[in-house]
């Protein structure tokens, strides 16, 4: 018996993915900016957050704009492997416009 995940004798091909329609950038960058913003904000805040137990928040921001980061990077990665012609690599990350 096959395995789920893997192609059957059948011939089936899946359809081709759907274009970009949200542009990564769009929503990453304005995304990581409030997080590292709401940061700073916090840090003005940290005796009383200490002192509240709500120290959490500042750690959620720091946790929100690594990862902002690091999905901002992962996606460079990929354009520059698309460019490069990598088989590997999302296309579709060329067809984005900034």
């Amino acid at each position: 018996m096959a395995a789920p995940d893997s192609a059957s004798d059948d011939g089936y091909e899946p359809p081709p993915l759907p274009p970009v329609t949200t542009g990564v950038w769009h929503i990453a960058i304005p995304g990581t900016i409030i997080w590292f913003a709401a940061l700073v904000v916090l840090l003005f805040f940290i005796p009383d957050l200490q002192a509240n137990g709500a120290m959490i928040w500042l750690w959620t921001c720091v946790a929100g704009f690594i990862l902002g980061l690091l999905g901002l990077s992962v996606y460079g990665w990929q354009r520059r492997a698309a460019r490069l012609g990598r088989r590997s690599a999302n296309q579709m990350a060329l067809n984005e416009r900034f």
